[in-house]
């Protein structure tokens, strides 16, 4: 890739995110949608000069002059507005998914664009170029009356409005308008299936419509957001991190996807490039335990329940990751057509993840339950059956290797987190065991508990130093052993945990931030810092009332989100440029607990 075609793509950072709870998509800084995924956030993208800047398909509104651009998010919502000015005037664009109630099963499924003049007089033009299945077909355009049919494969959009439309090509159309104060113009991009648009079976919405939807979703999001039961600190931030979350879930499973991305990559031209529009195990206990905490218990039981159901069954056939819609079968494929973002390859659908086996599913799946008890619910007699088999597995498999929290894609090994999740696996299952009466092995289970503690203090922790290490056969240190005495394997102020979250910090910090570990794990490149790993750190440091050295971790954390408050999965030190999948939930959610944690300290002391 040539440095001009570098230079195209806009860095992560002057991205926003809108969806509604089933679609996503990503607007850029200069107007254009280069990311959007219809009808579910795993879909094949519509919109994806995001990862090929000339195949992809994008659409973009802007002025023709240029000039200075600022956004924001309008208050309490997930609705977009971006102003562009200039010498000649200022207009202002709104871009979002429309909301509704009963939208769960019975969505919009529609980006709507407005514009609207608030001084002097400027030139906006329009350029609409879809492309579906990831850049591999540029769908037949049509007009039909006052709008356009854009079809192709299993993909159709309605594209209406009331912009001066002419075709450019038969794939793209194009159009502009002048625009005076307090003047507007629209676009809608409504999804719907190719035989139902062929067949007419789907109208354009009025413009009357467009601003009711407007209206109806701003509404929405303020209903929703008066849930929110949080006086602690950053509280700015936790809204909207809990508003991203939200916006990540999909309405009709409960599922929350882990981004809304594929294959944003996690060093610069490099191959670590993932899909992570899909729902872990992993992030189901954050989940839990920080929306519900915020208020938010609807959205913590839907991921609870969306858990229960795609795990349940057999916890032989437990698997890491799921589909939003609770599919197992993620078959990871590479893309060879696509260039990339900014030349990384490969390009990759689907997560080859889920064949993995990490055994921290079995102590997460179960400190869910616990959580989920700890605020009024048990389980019922098919799910504890469920839950007896989980522990009765972690008892079995506790002594295997595994690939780990990190999915590692070399030979499994003996991680200590593992082992520790294990324990919290069977220590959780005594615990519901004990109060609420069930019967359970819970002699056996406590025998196999003791001994997993007894072998990590034997073979997973360096006494020369005194710290707890990666895996038994590698004394490095890993960020993950920051959620030891998160998940309750050992209290925070030990001075064996102490002595850890010091060590971490000497080896792996870089600028103020965490990387995950330093050593070879049989991928190509570096990435950069994980986000997530600095607010676990700084919700140590809260637990052992380390109160100003908290703030200034969490604060070295939040400087890394872009103007709107949206974080990445990664984060390069040097550069000052977000790395891999956006937004990223697990950094939005560590973001979160460790506020909420820093709020009950600073109330306790």
């Amino acid at each position: 890739m040539t440095k001009d075609q570098k230079r195209s793509y806009p860095p992560i950072r002057d991205y926003a995110f809108i969806a509604d709870c089933h679609s996503s998509a990503l607007v850029s800084r200069a107007g254009s949608i280069d990311w959007c995924c219809m009808p579910r956030i795993d879909s094949a993208s519509c919109f994806g000069r995001l990862l090929d800047w000339e195949k992809g398909g994008y659409c973009r509104i802007h002025p023709k002059g240029g000039g200075e651009v600022s956004r924001r998010y309008l208050e309490r919502t997930l609705i977009l507005e971006t102003r562009f000015k200039s010498a000649d005037g200022e207009v202002r664009m709104i871009d979002f998914f429309p909301m509704r109630e009963g939208g769960r099963h019975n969505p919009y499924q529609q980006i709507i664009r407005i514009l609207e003049g608030v001084r002097g007089e400027i030139e906006v033009a329009l350029e609409c170029a879809p492309c579906f299945d990831y850049g591999a077909m540029r769908p037949w355009i049509r007009r039909k009356k006052d709008h356009y049919l854009a079809m192709g494969g299993q993909t159709g959009l309605l594209i209406s409005g009331d912009y001066c439309f002419e075709f450019s090509g038969r794939h793209r159309i194009g159009g502009s308008c002048t625009l005076e104060a307090g003047e507007r113009r629209y676009l809608s991009i409504l999804y719907g299936r190719p035989e139902d648009l062929d067949d007419g079976l789907v109208s354009p919405p009025s413009i009357e419509e467009l601003d009711e939807r407007l209206e109806e979703t701003i509404d929405w999001w303020h209903k929703w957001t008066e849930q929110l039961d949080y006086t602690g600190p950053e509280g700015d931030l936790v809204l909207r991190s809990a508003i991203v979350l939200k916006g990540l879930s999909n309405a009709p499973s409960g599922a929350i996807a882990a981004a809304a991305t594929t294959s944003l990559p996690e060093a610069p031209g490099g191959s670590r490039n993932w899909d992570y529009r899909y729902s872990w195990v992993r992030d189901s206990s954050f989940t839990v335990r920080t929306l519900a905490e915020l208020g938010f218990a609807d959205e913590a039981d839907g991921f609870r329940r969306f858990m229960e159901r795609s795990c349940a069954g057999s916890a032989e056939e437990l698997q890491i990751l799921f589909g939003v819609g609770g599919e197992r079968r993620l078959h990871e494929y590479e893309i060879e057509s696509l260039e990339g973002y900014r030349g990384a390859r490969p390009v990759r659908v689907g997560n080859a993840a889920e064949q993995q086996l990490q055994l921290d599913v079995y102590g997460e799946l179960l400190d869910l339950a616990w959580s989920w008890h700890k605020l009024g619910e048990s389980p019922d007699d098919d799910y504890w059956e469920f839950l007896v088999e989980l522990v009765d597995a972690a008892t079995r498999q506790w002594r295997n290797p595994d690939r780990g929290i990190w999915e590692i894609r070399g030979e499994p090994r003996h991680f200590v987190l593992s082992k520790a999740m294990c324990w919290v696996a069977i220590e959780r299952g005594i615990r519901l065991a004990k109060n609420l009466e069930r019967e359970a092995p819970v002699d056996e289970w406590q025998k196999a508990c003791d001994q997993i503690r007894s072998e990590i203090e034997e073979k997973g922790y360096d006494r020369e130093r005194g710290v707890f290490i990666q895996a038994y056969d590698t004394p490095i240190m890993d960020a993950s052993l920051l959620l030891l005495p998160i998940f309750g394997f050992i209290e925070a102020d030990d001075k064996r945990m102490v002595r850890t979250v010091a060590a971490i910090r000497q080896d792996l910090e870089q600028d103020g931030l965490l990387r995950r570990y330093r050593a070879d794990d049989g991928l190509d490149g570096e990435e950069g810092v994980f986000l997530a790993c600095s607010f676990w750190l700084a919700e140590c440091l809260a637990a052992q009332g380390q109160i100003e050295e908290t703030r200034r971790v969490f604060r070295r954390a939040a400087d890394t989100a872009n103007d709107l408050g949206l974080f990445s999965e990664e984060y390069d030190t040097r550069s000052g440029e977000m790395l891999g999948n956006f937004p990223q939930a697990l950094t939005h959610l560590s973001l979160i607990a460790a506020a909420v944690t820093l709020g009950k300290v600073e109330n306790v002391i």
